[in-house]
């Protein structure tokens, strides 16, 4: 695998955390207008569930709907119920990622180390997220990238519209996108603002 092929279009993964199943058809909508074809809502957020079922029900044939913060085999089952097909673990269970590829899911396995990320591969990861980002940074991925094999890695935590050239530039295929794109509340038009201005980022670096 190319290390920057993906299987998104755009490879930024829309991170929902806190919405809410009534502002989920809105918000999803606004992101697949906008280019965006990876969307998670967080398993701590309300009702989650419904709000993948009915993100995964009215978009799933133009993104790819999953849940972030997948940490053990029930998020796992509960999410393929949905009607899911991306799992996003901010952490490396060897287990719960297994499960999920059993499961025919797509997963994002959270790594923050060497050792994790070897694991979260052994395990069948498709993906790997350095998480949290801001705290490794670029240089982190540099190092990552000189002795992973050619496996997509997403930068995830803290990343901005500025921020992000400089990990893709180190060698990252995308980012997830979280707080600077979304925030439990705000509106619609915020969202689409918000991602209009990652979209740009990426297309001014792909340049």
């Amino acid at each position: 695998m190319d290390a920057l092929a993906t299987p998104f279009r755009l490879p930024l993964i829309a991170i929902l955390r806190g919405i809410t199943p009534d502002e989920t058809s809105d918000h999803v909508r606004a992101l697949v207008e906008e280019g965006f074809d990876a969307v998670e809502v967080p398993t701590n957020s309300p009702d989650w569930q419904q709000s993948v079922a009915i993100a995964a029900r009215e978009f799933g044939v133009d993104a790819r709907i999953g849940a972030g913060t997948v940490l053990t085999l029930p998020h796992v089952d509960a999410l393929v119920d949905a009607g899911g097909s991306l799992a996003v673990t901010p952490n490396t269970n060897p287990a719960v990622i297994r499960h999920a590829v059993e499961r025919d899911l797509l997963v994002a396995a959270g790594c923050a180390t060497a050792s994790e990320a070897f694991a979260a591969l052994d395990a069948g990861a498709q993906l790997l997220k350095l998480f949290p980002a801001s705290i490794h940074g670029p240089a982190m991925v540099r190092a990552l990238r000189s002795v992973l094999p050619p496996v997509p890695l997403f930068a995830v935590g803290g990343v901005t519209a500025d921020t992000l050239p400089g990990y893709l530039s180190a060698g990252c295929a995308g980012a997830g996108i979280g707080g600077e794109l979304y925030k439990p509340g705000q509106s619609v038009d915020a969202t689409r603002t918000h991602a209009r201005a990652f979209r740009q980022a990426w297309l001014d670096h792909a340049a």
